[in-house]
C-alpha cells in the first residue's frame, strides 16, 4: 500500500480522507410538483430529470444546487448556481455537510445513479436505495481544488462544443452559397450573369442536370444477394457496406459483415473502387459515403453505388448529396411502404447543379477543408472528454492528489 494511504470498505484511499454514507455528505429529497398549467414565466430555472427545461417566477431551493433524475432520465447530474425549482421528477441535495457543492456534483457523476434504477416501464431512482452508499470524502480544501480542476476541463469542453457548432453553421451557410452559385469563388464567373433553370436561378455557365446523365447508379443483382448471404458466416477481409453502416455520412464499423476476397473477386461487378459513392436507399434513406480506398469494400444490401463520369468531381458530388436542397428532393421522392425506399430510376432522376470542372474542384477543396477542421475539433473534444473521465477516476479516489497533506 502506498505511504499515506489506508484500506477501507470502499478501497484504498488517502489516510486523511473519510468514508461516509451518501446521506451524511449530501442527502437527497424528492422534488416538487409543478404542473405546466401553474408555470409562471420568471427567472428561476426549473430542473427536470434531463435538465433545465423552463423558468418559473418562484423557487423552492436555494443555490448552488445539485440535482439528479428520479423518474424517467436517471443518471444525469445537474448543477445550478442560483436559486431554483427542483421538479418532482428529480432528487435534489437538501444540504452539503462538510462538502463543497461543485465537488458533490462531480462525485455524484462518478456514482452512476442509473445502476440503481428500478421498474420495467419508466426507470425510477429511490433515494433510500442510495443513501446508505459509502463514499470516500477528502478534506474541504481538497474538494475545492478537485472541483476547480474539473470545472476548468468542463469549461474547455463547453467552449469546444460552441466552437464546433459555430463552425458547422459557417459550413452550412458556405455550402448553401457555393453549391447553388449564389456566391462565386475568386477566379470564377467574372463577367457571367445568371439564368433560370428547372432548379431555380443559377450562374449562366453552370448546368442543371440529372444524376443519371453524369453518373452510373447500380445496386446488387439477385444472384449477388445469394452469394453474399452464403458468405457472411465465413467472414473475410472485405467489408460489405450496408445501409446500416452509413451513419451521418461516415462509415460505422460497429456492426459490419465481411466476405472473403475470393467471393469479392467473383462478384467484381459490385466491388467498390476509390471515388465511388455508396448511397443508402432503403429504410434510413439519404446517408452517403465516399470510398477513399479501392479493394477494401464491397457494395451491400440496401445501398446503391454511384460512379461519377469525368465531368463530375466525386468529392463535389459527395458534398452535394449532403446538402439540404438535395436531401429535400430525396424526401419528396421516397416511396413509403413496409419501409421507405427509392428506386434506381428515382435516384438517377435527382437534379444536380453542375459547375465547370475547375470550379467543382475549388468548391470541393473549400468545403473539405472546413470538414477537416470540424473533424479535428471533434477529435479534440472527444480526447478532452476522455481526459476528464480519467482525471475524475484519479482525483475522486485519491490516487492523484492536488494538495499535499
Amino acid at each position: 500500500m502506498p505511504k499515506g494511504y489506508k484500506n477501507t470498505e470502499v478501497g484504498v484511499i488517502p489516510e486523511d480522507w473519510e468514508t461516509l454514507k451518501l446521506k451524511d455528505i449530501a442527502p437527497l429529497q424528492r422534488g416538487f410538483d409543478l404542473p405546466t398549467s401553474q408555470l409562471k414565466k420568471g427567472d428561476y430555472p426549473v430542473v427536470y430529470s434531463n435538465g433545465v427545461m423552463s423558468y418559473h417566477a418562484e423557487f423552492m431551493a436555494k443555490g448552488p444546487g445539485v440535482i439528479t433524475g428520479r423518474s424517467g432520465t436517471i443518471g444525469n447530474v445537474h448543477y445550478v448556481l442560483g436559486n431554483y425549482w427542483p421538479h418532482n421528477t428529480t432528487l435534489w441535495v437538501t444540504s452539503f455537510i462538510n462538502s463543497y457543492p461543485k465537488y458533490v456534483y462531480y462525485l455524484y457523476q462518478s456514482v452512476k445513479f442509473e445502476r440503481f434504477g428500478t421498474g420495467s416501464g419508466v426507470p425510477t431512482l429511490n433515494r433510500n436505495d442510495i443513501h446508505s452508499l459509502k463514499i470516500p470524502l477528502p478534506p474541504l480544501p481538497e474538494q475545492k481544488a478537485i472541483a476547480t480542476t474539473l470545472s476548468n476541463i468542463d469549461n474547455l469542453i463547453t467552449a469546444l462544443d460552441k466552437l464546433i457548432g459555430k463552425k458547422r453553421d459557417i459550413k452550412a451557410a458556405t455550402m448553401q452559397q457555393l453549391l447553388t452559385g449564389k456566391k462565386r469563388l475568386p477566379g470564377f464567373g467574372e463577367g457571367k450573369g445568371y439564368k433560370n433553370s428547372e432548379v431555380g436561378v443559377i450562374p449562366e455557365d453552370w448546368e442543371a442536370v440529372t444524376l443519371g446523365e453524369y453518373a452510373e447508379v447500380t445496386k446488387l443483382a439477385g444472384f449477388e444477394y445469394t452469394n453474399y448471404f452464403n458468405s457472411y458466416r465465413d467472414g473475410g477481409e472485405i467489408i460489405v457496406i450496408r445501409g446500416v453502416n452509413i451513419t451521418q455520412n461516415v462509415l460505422n464499423l460497429e456492426n459490419v459483415k465481411t466476405i472473403p476476397k475470393a467471393t469479392s473477386s467473383k462478384l467484381s461487378r459490385s466491388q467498390l473502387k476509390k471515388d465511388d459513392l455508396v448511397f443508402a436507399y432503403v429504410g434510413t434513406i439519404g446517408p452517403v459515403y465516399l470510398i477513399e480506398q479501392s479493394d477494401k469494400y464491397h457494395l451491400g444490401p440496401n445501398t446503391a453505388r454511384i460512379t461519377c463520369k469525368k465531368e463530375i468531381v466525386p468529392k463535389f458530388l459527395f458534398l452535394y448529396f449532403k446538402s439540404s436542397f438535395l436531401q429535400l428532393e430525396i424526401d419528396e421522392k421516397v416511396s413509403v411502404g413496409a419501409q421507405p425506399s427509392l428506386s434506381m430510376a428515382k435516384i438517377r432522376s435527382f437534379r444536380i447543379i453542375k459547375p465547370p470542372l475547375p470550379e467543382q474542384k475549388a468548391i470541393a477543396t473549400i468545403l473539405s477543408n472546413q470538414d477537416e477542421e470540424i473533424t479535428a475539433l471533434e477529435k479534440r473534444l472527444a480526447k478532452t472528454k476522455a481526459i476528464k473521465q480519467g482525471m475524475m477516476q484519479e482525483l475522486l479516489t485519491g490516487k492523484t492528489r492536488l494538495i499535499n497533506n
